[in-house]
Parts: C-alpha cells; structure tokens; sequence
C-alpha cells in the first residue's frame, strides 16, 4: 500500500521552488473530516470515509482541493480522493493486485511486463491517494522501493541490454525532490543499452508547484528526450497553475502525454472527456490512454462497462479530431501489450 508520507530523501531541499511543492505535500489534508468541513460538506459523510480511509488513508494537497465545488458531494475531484463505504463491499474478481505485479518482479523494484521496456518502483509514496489506485495494496516493502531496491533494480537494467525503455513509476517518482531524482536519471541514462527514458506521475496536477526551475534543468539535460506521462482525468483538475506546470514541463523539451482512467460517475460522459481533451491539447499534452478501471478490491463502484465506454469512444471521435480521442485499453495480465478495446 502506497506510504501516507513523502519519502526519506537524504538530500536537502534545492531553492524556494523545492520548499514550496514540499510545503504543500506536508500540509496535504489527511483527516476525511477536516476534507468535509473545508468544503462545506454533511458531516455525516464523516465515519464512513474514516473507516474506507482506515485501510488505505486520505490524502488530498491543498491545491487539488482548491478546485473542487464547496457543498458538492459529487464533485468529479472530490469522488477521487473521498474514502467511501463502497470500498469495503467485496466483489468476486476484484482483487489486491488485479495485474499480476508481484509474479513479474524481475528485481526488487524493478516490473517487468512487456518487451523491451521496464518498470522501476522509484518509491511507494504518492501526494494523493485516488480511491482507484490499482497499486493500494501493492507490497512495496516487500518489492525493494528503497535505496537497496533501486540499486538493485538499476543493476537488471544494466545487466540486461533488451531493457531499452526504463519507465519511472511508483507511487509518483516526482516525490523524491530534484537532487534524489536527478542522480537517479544520470544513472539509468548512463546505461548505454537504454535509449528512452519515461516518467509516469501526477505531481504536475495535484501539486503543480512540484514542476520546479531544477526539475525542467535536469529533464532538458538528459540525454535522450524524456516522455512524461501525466494523470488527468477531469478538464476541472487542468486550472491555470497546472497550464503553467505543464508548459514549464514542455519548455525543457519533454514529450508530454495523459493516461485517465474512466471513472463512473466521475468522468464517464462525452462532455467530460471532451472537456478534458480539449484542456490537456490547450496545455500542450497529447491524450494518449483511456484506461478501463483495473479491477483491484474496493473499487469496483467506479466500474464503467466495455459497451459503455465503446459508446462514448464513439461520441468522442464524432467530435474530436483524431489525435485528440485516446486510446481505450485494458490492461490484461500475460498480455504482451495494453489491449484495445475501441
């Protein structure tokens, strides 16, 4: 399960820049009821998310709070990240690890899933905790995300010359600050065999402040031109401070891409996810994946059919152009790739 706190980084903060996204991930709401009183919500909604949240705790930073609607409790933000007693409802096929993670471990760290490409768990931290993480009760104590894992991990990299992507995930590998993540591209990026380097993370929507002057020196200075693959899954999550991370995150030469999961009653109409669309291509991010819900235990409320979700694929290429419309996906263990449902 993803740690409720940022990770031990031994190296000292680099600049007001750092200190602030690490101001704000300190004084993320953890409390579900601090959460309801500060947008104005029934009380009542209280100890159900208490004991939702007692397995894997609420997480909310202050600037993703800021964009959801006071007094609404269905707010497409809110329902990410509000713990519900939906979660405790077991349901057959819905499991703790629906990927089959833990069977692929090449190293501690280090998931190996498909050709070519790996995985390395950078931390098992996150700055929010979404209520469909299909990595909450992954065991990353036990699969090396520390120091010793990594070593570990960049060693199988090194040790295998048909690893030629290494993609930084986690928890959100945007957590370790710029000195932390710094060392560890050079080293991976020091590999002759690796020719691409990518980095999956949601800092840049939940703590945009994260997108700081030394993370964009170290991502324009790699060697091979980074992909980042941000999380976006409602046009409500792309304000202005996320325009302007996104586009820090550009200027330093990145390739920018969005994975969104499809999400029942968050984000399963056409008017959401062409909103969505058209924000992400505004702040210069390519839409690229519309996953289908990962069927990990608790989260089986958010459950959005393959019918349904071919339907509203459907809607979405009458009205976007076609570099605008992602690619719906499941992923399925033992595949070779993500599958394409539409």
């Amino acid at each position: 399960m993803s740690t409720p706190s940022p990770p031990l980084d031994s190296a000292p903060a680099s600049g007001t820049g750092e200190r602030r996204w690490q101001r704000e991930l300190a004084d993320a709401i953890r409390d579900p009821a601090v959460l309801c009183r500060e947008l104005g919500l029934d009380p009542a909604l209280v100890p159900a998310a208490a004991a939702a949240g007692a397995a894997f705790p609420l997480i909310v930073p202050r600037p993703f709070l800021a964009r959801m609607v006071p007094g609404d409790p269905r707010d497409p933000l809110l329902l990410q990240v509000l713990p519900q007693a939906a979660e405790g409802i077991a349901r057959p096929g819905w499991v703790a690890d629906p990927l089959g993670e833990a069977r692929v471990m090449q190293a501690p760290a280090l998931v190996r899933k498909y050709a070519g490409r790996a995985l390395l768990l950078a931390t098992g931290a996150c700055a929010v905790h979404c209520r469909y993480c299909f990595r909450r009760a992954f065991p990353y104590a036990e699969h090396g995300s520390t120091s010793a894992g990594i070593d570990a991990a960049v060693a199988a990299v090194a040790g295998d010359p048909s690893i030629r992507e290494v993609i930084l995930s986690g928890g959100d590998p945007l957590l370790l600050d710029d000195a932390r993540l710094g060392g560890l591209v050079a080293r991976i990026l020091a590999i002759p065999t690796v020719a691409r380097l990518r980095i999956h993370t949601r800092l840049p929507i939940v703590i945009p402040s994260r997108v700081t002057p030394g993370l964009g020196t170290l991502l324009a200075a790699a060697r091979t031109r980074p992909v980042v693959v941000i999380h976006a899954n409602h046009p409500a999550e792309i304000d202005a401070d996320v325009a302007g991370a996104l586009g820090r995150l550009a200027s330093a030469g990145v390739v920018l891409l969005n994975q969104a999961v499809l999400l029942a009653g968050v984000n399963d109409s056409a008017e959401a996810q062409i909103g969505l669309a058209e924000r992400l291509l505004d702040a210069g991010v390519l839409p690229y994946y519309l996953h289908l819900p990962d069927r990990v235990a608790g989260t089986a409320h958010f459950d959005v059919s393959e019918a349904a979700a071919t339907r509203l694929l459907a809607v979405l290429r009458e009205r976007l152009p076609g570099y605008a419309v992602p690619r719906l996906v499941r992923e399925v263990p033992g595949e070779p790739s993500k599958v394409v449902i539409a």
